[in-house]
């Protein structure tokens, strides 16, 4: 018996162009692999397009998987177009990527929290990028590694450091900057000194600092009246008393007397033998997300390592490497904030503000 013809309405599905190369074996290429795990990562690098439904997806699209022996792989969407497929509707393989897609809506929603007078809500924020709080939560978070409502305090912040720094009143830089009241802002501590003293640029903080020697170089630590709130290391005492002014330049630095020099002489005793530990109260200051980062690093255990990756996963921020690469450039807390035990993901020292023989030296002291 012979089967009848396809119905005059029913529009025949694609058939691969004998130009075309033919489907690979899922052991062969590794394509399949990217496939398999949906890698947005892949997006861009190659489409492919499915017989038995007619349409050519991106590689991250949430379809359900198809058979091995219906897919053929294309290096251009134009290809999957000429061999007679249509672009999927789901994941829009045409478009942009639903990476690059949730990261345009993060930064439209930047730019209104930056134009707004007053933090907006989040339900308004999720609103005006169309998807729901609870997905608009995470994504941000994701993206910038902060919430949308820090990322709101730091741009009030900023506002009235700009403020203040320009010669407004206290008064007209914080409501100005969005800070409805001014206990608001004093709840918020985010200048770490109070506004007046900001705005005469830290006039009047006194730091106490002393500079010792380790068989790693010279070792300048400074401490105000919250803690030590810096240990730099280098070759040269004086550079670093330098590095030290650039840090605070407004600040009155007083020389350490014997009691601060022995303080000087704990921390060059944890340099010289990390596994003993260092007890000291801290003045940490920095960014909202730098302090986010920097806790995580006071959570690694001396002999262990983490990559920037992990780090980047535990703070909640998984797309947040970069942010958290520069978050440990930024540490002025030599040792104490142990940023020598981030690496690659590969394992390989990158680069430390105080040089990467150091940091190679301080991982082998424990034991790493």
């Amino acid at each position: 018996m012979t089967l009848a013809t396809a119905h005059p309405m029913m529009a025949p599905l694609p058939r691969r162009s004998p130009d075309l190369p033919h489907n690979a074996s899922p052991n062969a290429d590794p394509r399949w692999a990217l496939l398999a795990a949906r890698d947005p990562a892949a997006d861009g690098q190659f489409w492919y397009g499915v017989s038995s439904t007619g349409v050519y997806c991106r590689p991250s699209c949430p379809s359900r998987a198809a058979k091995p022996a219906n897919v053929t792989f294309f290096d251009t969407s134009e290809q999957a177009r000429h061999a007679g497929f249509r672009p999927c509707r789901r994941c829009n393989p045409d478009g942009l990527a639903l990476a690059q897609q949730h990261a345009a809506l993060v930064e439209q929603a930047c730019r209104l929290i930056e134009a707004a007078e007053e933090l907006p809500s989040l339900a308004t924020l999720a609103d005006a990028v169309e998807i729901s709080p609870a997905h608009f939560h995470r994504l941000f978070k994701a993206h910038t590694g902060l919430t949308p409502r820090a990322y709101g305090q730091a741009v009030r912040t900023r506002r009235a450091r700009e403020a203040l720094s320009e010669g407004a009143t206290v008064t007209h830089a914080l409501h100005g900057a969005g800070y409805g009241s001014s206990s608001r802002f004093y709840a918020e501590d985010a200048l770490g000194m109070a506004p007046r003293r900001y705005r005469a640029g830290g006039v009047g903080e006194r730091l106490h600092f002393a500079i010792g020697q380790s068989d790693l170089g010279a070792v300048l630590v400074a401490s105000s009246a919250k803690g030590v709130a810096a240990i730099l290391l280098g070759d040269d005492a004086e550079e670093l008393l330098h590095a030290l002014q650039d840090r605070f330049p407004k600040a009155e630095l007083i020389g350490g007397d014997a009691a601060y020099e022995a303080l000087v002489a704990q921390v060059v005793g944890f340099v010289q033998a990390p596994e003993q530990g260092l007890d000291l109260p801290l003045d940490i200051r920095g960014t909202a997300f730098q302090q986010r980062v920097w806790a995580a690093l006071r959570g690694i255990p001396s002999g262990e390592t983490r990559s920037y990756a992990q780090i980047a996963e535990a703070i909640e921020a998984p797309k947040a490497v970069r942010a958290v690469a520069g978050a440990c450039a930024a540490n002025a807390l030599a040792v104490a904030i142990p940023c020598h035990r981030v690496v690659r993901s590969d394992g390989s020292l990158s680069g430390y503000a105080w040089g990467v023989e150091r940091k190679a030296a301080l991982l082998e002291r424990e034991g790493v």
